[in-house]
């Protein structure tokens, strides 16, 4: 089908991006200067033509339907149009930015597990290329690259300077050993002029290592090995039945890492909370304390009356559960310290940080809080409230005193 309309016209429309056009009929010079000279003065007078393409002035193209010019044209012409024009234009999908075309069918969905697996294969199963010269340790293979020679003038600006100190101290440092000089160097501040182990020798007074000098490298120390800690021991059994007897000698009760524990026994705990009159501190550190759990630890705490201190660090407690604690806290009254770190949400939100931040102002015995907060008006505010508290203690303790 022949269309009414060649390409070659076609392509004489300028269109924006301008297609790649082959061929380019000479231009004159955008602007001609004649000189007149005269016998007092001389004039310069500027011509300047239009900007033309291919003899036409770019204005006569501006009435031109482009979509008519296009629906003439037959598919198979406007595929070849497509492939000499690249659009610049970000909302196309990058397929469709490119002139590649693959006319292959689907073998059948993306498999990435095993699209890596045939990669890793394939690579395995390739012969390594031959060397051209093969490896032999000390010998070094092709031209080896050499510095060079520097310029005297940049060797010249390179001179150090003189400073005169004073004959004591060049007297001083002209007599001075190396290791005195590395020992003054580190009192001076001067890191980049030492390694790590003269740094440290030097503060702590040690000597310096033997064979490290200016020029000497650092080799990795001896890694110190520690004794683990010991699990922890306690009894949970025997602890949930002390505090549910009100044992007067159980103040405080830890039991951190204890991974054990089932939510049967927790709240049993925590069932035993609001009647024991004598715990102060509870500890319950990384123990897989979930929100159904600690939804029965924040009931237990608002109707204790000795806890001082809590810490439920390392759990799996969501952001809205610690806004329930924190709430709990108002009724409780006694509880000074409270810690809630590290849990399953690394990032509380600036909704939970605002929640309670609100209600730790509210509160007036709370003195200590461990909890991470990432905006700075929730940080402010509840630092500057925790130390209205601290402040206002001591004052009454001043006062109690006198």
């Amino acid at each position: 089908m022949e269309s009414a309309v060649p390409i070659a016209e076609f392509q004489k429309i300028k269109l924006r991006p301008v297609p790649r056009v082959k061929r380019r009929a000479p231009q004159p010079p955008a602007s001609l200067k004649l000189l007149k000279n005269t016998s007092s003065t001389t004039k310069t007078t500027t011509l300047t033509t239009p900007a033309k393409l291919y003899g036409k002035d770019l204005s006569e193209y501006d009435d031109v339907d482009v979509e008519s010019l296009l629906a003439q044209l037959s598919p198979e012409e406007i595929t070849i149009l497509a492939k000499e024009v690249d659009p610049d234009d970000n909302f196309l999908p990058p397929d469709q930015r490119c002139s590649y075309e693959c006319t292959k069918d689907a073998t059948g969905p993306l498999n990435r597990k095993q699209l890596i697996e045939h990669i890793n294969k394939q690579a395995i199963e390739t012969p390594d290329q031959p060397e051209f010269e093969p490896y032999v340790q000390g010998k070094v293979r092709g031209k080896k690259w050499v510095p060079p020679p520097r310029d005297a003038r940049d060797i010249e600006a390179e001179e150090q300077i003189a400073i005169d100190m004073g004959e004591e101290y060049e007297h001083a440092l002209n007599d001075a050993t190396q290791e005195e000089i590395i020992d003054l160097a580190a009192i001076l501040g001067f890191h980049s002029m030492m390694n790590q182990d003269q740094y440290h020798a030097s503060l702590l007074n040690k000597g310096q290592p033997v064979g490290l000098g200016w020029d000497g490298i650092t080799k990795s120390t001896q890694q110190k090995l520690f004794p683990m800690d010991p699990p922890n021991s306690t009894d949970v059994e025997e602890s949930i039945k002390r505090v549910k007897d009100d044992d007067s000698k159980l103040i405080d009760l830890n039991l951190n890492n204890i991974k054990n524990i089932s939510d049967e026994k927790l709240e049993q705990l925590f069932a035993a909370l609001p009647q024991n009159e004598h715990l102060e501190v509870l500890s319950l550190t990384n123990v897989g304390l979930t929100d159904k759990t600690a939804l029965l630890l924040a009931e237990a705490i608002e109707k204790s009356k000795t806890l001082r201190v809590l810490n439920v660090e390392t759990n799996f407690i969501s952001p809205p559960v610690i806004v329930r604690l924190v709430q709990a806290l108002l009724k409780c009254r006694t509880i000074e310290e409270f810690r809630a770190s590290n849990q399953r949400s690394a990032v509380l939100g600036n909704k939970i940080e605002m929640e309670i931040t609100n209600l730790v102002e509210k509160n007036s015995s709370l003195l200590r809080l461990g909890l991470h907060l990432e905006f700075n008006d929730a940080r402010h505010r509840v630092a500057a409230h925790l130390q209205r508290n601290i402040d206002r203690i001591r004052v009454n303790r001043l006062n109690q005193r006198k």
